[in-house]
């Protein structure tokens, strides 16, 4: 496709790997956060093309994957409800709760749709003012304006029967907690392109000076790819840590002042809980009391619900890039994405997910790993 090949070129992807292997001295271990990266990673086989001890691990980028299992069964609790309208995008249909998933509840009875925008939730909550439609309103901040644009035109059209369970998760704040913790071997990060289109690089440049830690906010072709490796591997070997863009086609170190500006009325930043990662402090946005008419979480009192990941998944480690999907025992047996026990084979950005659609699996079970 035009403008798509040329960041798929297979002869300029050799001549990056080329210079890679002619720049590294040492093993690097790097870590690309955003789950469309992985995806691209694993279809392309970015992983095995590189040299032999630049290993790439994958991050909490995948913003159903570290949806917590508490929001997912709140969100559940609340779709039963036979006055709720409950909406959502398609991905969020099959995640796993502690008992079942929006899918099997839709099966039962529930009013469970997919929307595509959270401006079709709206146009729901117009056509239905019998009802109460909820949003659930998941993702990094690359979706947060859309649903604060959705919030703002609810609240200004008096729309009261529309409101969001608010789930935003943050990246900078994650890629903090990653370094600083104990099992930690990332050295390097490829950063989320689309995010950084929005919210700009800045706090990525104090995680960098503070951690002494390259990063390279990077797009999510091959090349976008195999680029922000490169950039990332010549900071390592010259013990230089800063922010470098590859992604200039679409990012601007500024970022969307728009958007931005949009995003601080409706949100603020709190503490949020990340399946499989735990709790990090000021790394969601929730609604602000300005628009508490419209907080589905201040609305539906629901119950402290007792929940328990499933003892065979090892999604959390995943996340953290302390392991692999082929590192976990149920990945590809009980383990599938027709029964998932976890998030990340479920979710079309999660890891698990990128390695049982490109074959990972079957390599796993023919040679008892994955190389």
């Amino acid at each position: 496709m035009k403008y798509v090949d040329e960041y798929r070129s297979g002869a300029l992807a050799r001549n990056i790997v080329r210079e890679i292997r002619q720049v590294q001295t040492r093993p690097w271990v790097i870590m690309e956060v955003c789950g469309g990266q992985t995806h691209s990673i694993v279809k392309h086989g970015i992983d095995e093309l590189l040299p032999e001890g630049i290993e790439l691990v994958h991050g909490p980028g995948c913003p159903v994957c570290v949806t917590s299992l508490e929001m997912i069964d709140k969100a559940h609790a609340i779709a039963r409800r036979p006055e709720v309208i409950f909406t959502s995008f398609g991905d969020m249909l099959r995640v796993p709760g502690s008992e079942a998933d929006l899918l099997t509840l839709k099966s039962q009875g529930a009013d469970v749709r997919v929307v595509y925008s959270p401006l079709d939730a709206l146009k729901i909550a117009r056509a239905n003012p019998e009802k109460k439609v909820v949003f659930f309103a998941i993702g990094f901040e690359t979706t947060a304006p859309a649903n604060a644009t959705a919030v703002w035109q609810a609240k200004r059209e008096g729309v009261k029967n529309f409101s969001m369970l608010v789930s935003h998760v943050l990246v900078p704040p994650a890629i903090a907690a990653i370094l600083q913790a104990p099992q930690n071997r990332v050295q390097g990060f490829l950063g989320p392109g689309h995010v950084c289109a929005v919210r700009g690089f800045g706090e990525y440049e104090a995680i960098s000076s503070r951690f002494r830690v390259p990063i390279a906010i990077t797009g999510f072709e091959p090349l976008d790819i195999l680029e922000g490796t490169l950039m990332v591997v010549r900071q390592l070997e010259s013990g230089r840590a800063k922010v470098e863009n590859q992604y200039v086609r679409a990012v601007r170190r500024e970022g969307n002042r728009m958007a931005q500006e949009l995003m601080s009325e409706v949100f603020e930043i709190c503490d949020r809980k990340w399946r499989g990662v735990g709790a990090i402090p000021k790394s969601g946005y929730r609604l602000r009391s300005e628009f508490r008419d419209h907080d589905a979480g201040r609305l539906f009192e629901v119950e402290e619900i007792d929940t328990q990941e499933p003892a065979a998944c090892i999604s959390g480690q995943i996340l953290k890039g302390v392991k692999k999907p082929h590192d976990c025992p149920a990945f590809g047996t009980s383990c599938t994405p027709q029964h998932p026990l976890g998030a990340t084979m479920v979710s079309a950005e999660g890891a698990c997910a990128a390695y049982y659609l490109y074959g990972r699996h079957l390599r796993k079970e023919e040679t008892g790993h994955v190389t």
